[in-house]
């Protein structure tokens, strides 16, 4: 059989077709690739990619933090627990871990909190604006009276005639604000100072308070015979030769960051202890009841809480003290205010700063102090302090009531009400603020219209 060779032509078509159908085959190949890539949805690997949980310790400012860029106030003692467990809780029984979006994840840093929003710049703003307008309030007045200043506080605590006693103990009182804001509470406070030291003597060191309009607020006081004074601070003086000297001079050079917590606030902080440095005896707050006497109390400050595991205190607060002239645990309170002032922080100038200072200086040789309980001067903390406003709804109640009564009049020294917290509060009938009110009245058969208090700046 004779094979006839293949004609060339038809090799030569056959070949091109081929190639022709394999490039058609690979450009529908190519176009099916990237098709896939533009429409194709790419799902992670959970596994992998998952958020970690969140943990329980949230991103916060240590209590010591002294940059002003912070800014904070006191928080309520739940929502850190309260948004860790919010987050936790949408990942119980599901194997996809879930981060609430309203919650930021604990393990990422956050950036700095810019001060460009127009809110912030508003309110701080406003509170710059207000605390210069103290500062300026503060100096211009003591500067009138500076000469006067330390000649009449010892013309005070002297004895200068046969009708006036001595001081048996010294208080000191500051009020930074104005005469419309003095109100019955703070009225009752001072009573209460002279019904347990009927010889003792009162310094308010205050602007306002030392005025015609003033002094018309106290005469009562003094018409019953009980030695008490309101005097103009001169800051200089108080601060001479401790380090608030030079935190003042810069203050008022404008050096000083004031931040958005009320100057008078910190200023009062600082007052307080020049107060006892330079003097000696006890500070008393404006919303503070005074108990029993404190004649044998000495160098001492009291605890607001204490841990409840190892008994130790875990708070201090600085609305009593009592201690000697220069006494170097104060210094080391004045010191504290000059080198770590923060105006931005609630507290962080009062009763965290005799919180850092005594857990530093507690134990170590010269700091001859005490450290009360809280029974004595904080019987009852700031997030309960409601309860002693009420009276009694039931039976249940009514002896509730009647045991702490008793309790806070046999074991506590004084009675700090939280004037933060509870200045709103009407004192309910039955309620142990009034019958300790009644305890420790000087004119307990007046009204209201009648403490004089309506006089205005």
């Amino acid at each position: 059989m004779t094979h006839n060779p293949p004609n060339l032509t038809t090799l030569t078509s056959t070949n091109k077709r081929s190639l022709f159908v394999l490039l058609s085959l690979l450009f529908l190949f190519l176009l099916s690739f990237n098709g896939a890539s533009i429409f194709s949805v790419k799902i992670p690997s959970l596994a992998v990619n998952s958020p970690a949980k969140p943990s329980r310790n949230l991103i916060s400012v240590q209590e010591d933090t002294t940059s002003d860029d912070v800014v904070s106030s006191p928080p309520p003692p739940t929502p850190t627990t309260t948004a860790a467990s919010a987050a936790a809780s949408a990942t119980a029984g599901d194997s996809t871990n879930f981060v609430n979006p309203n919650y930021p994840n604990p393990n990422t840093f956050l950036p700095l909190l810019r001060k460009s929003h127009s809110f912030e710049i508003e309110s701080e703003n406003l509170s710059a604006n207000r605390n210069k307008k103290l500062l300026k309030l503060l100096i211009g007045y003591s500067g009138r009276r500076r000469n006067n200043f330390p000649a009449r506080v010892k013309q005070f605590f002297t004895k200068n005639n046969e009708t006036t006693s001595s001081c048996h103990i010294r208080f000191f009182m500051t009020w930074i604000s104005s005469l419309t804001s003095f109100n019955e509470r703070a009225f009752h406070s001072i009573e209460s100072i002279f019904k347990s030291h009927p010889n003792g003597c009162l310094l308010i060191a205050s602007n306002s308070l030392d005025s015609i309009k003033g002094r018309q607020i106290l005469q009562p006081f003094v018409e019953k015979g009980f030695r008490v004074t309101a005097i103009a601070p001169d800051f200089n003086f108080l601060c001479k030769k401790t380090m608030a000297e030079t935190w003042f001079t810069r203050l008022v050079r404008g050096h000083i960051r004031t931040g958005i917590i009320p100057l008078g606030q910190n200023i009062s902080n600082l007052l307080r202890l020049c107060l006892l440095y330079k003097y000696g005896g006890v500070y008393v707050d404006f919303d503070v009841v005074i108990l029993k006497s404190f004649s044998e109390l000495k160098n001492s400050i009291g605890a607001q809480s204490v841990d409840q595991g190892s008994k130790n205190w875990s708070r201090l607060n600085n609305a009593v003290m009592v201690f000697d002239k220069m006494h170097p645990l104060v210094y080391k309170f004045i010191e504290e205010f000059a080198l770590t002032f923060n105006g931005n922080k609630w507290g962080h100038n009062g009763p965290y700063l005799v919180s850092r200072v005594v857990s530093r200086v507690q134990g170590r040789p010269g700091y001859n102090f005490t450290v009360m309980p809280p029974m004595a001067f904080y019987p009852m903390n700031w997030d309960r302090v409601r309860v002693l406003f009420r009276g009694a709804k039931n039976e249940s109640d009514a002896r509730w009531l009647k045991v702490k009564y008793e309790q806070i009049r046999n074991q506590s020294y004084a009675l700090h009400l939280w004037n933060k917290e509870s200045r709103g509060l009407e004192i309910e009938e039955g309620s142990i603020v009034r019958k300790i009110l009644l305890d420790h009245c000087v004119f307990c058969n007046i009204s209201s219209t009648d403490y004089n208090l309506t006089t205005s700046d």
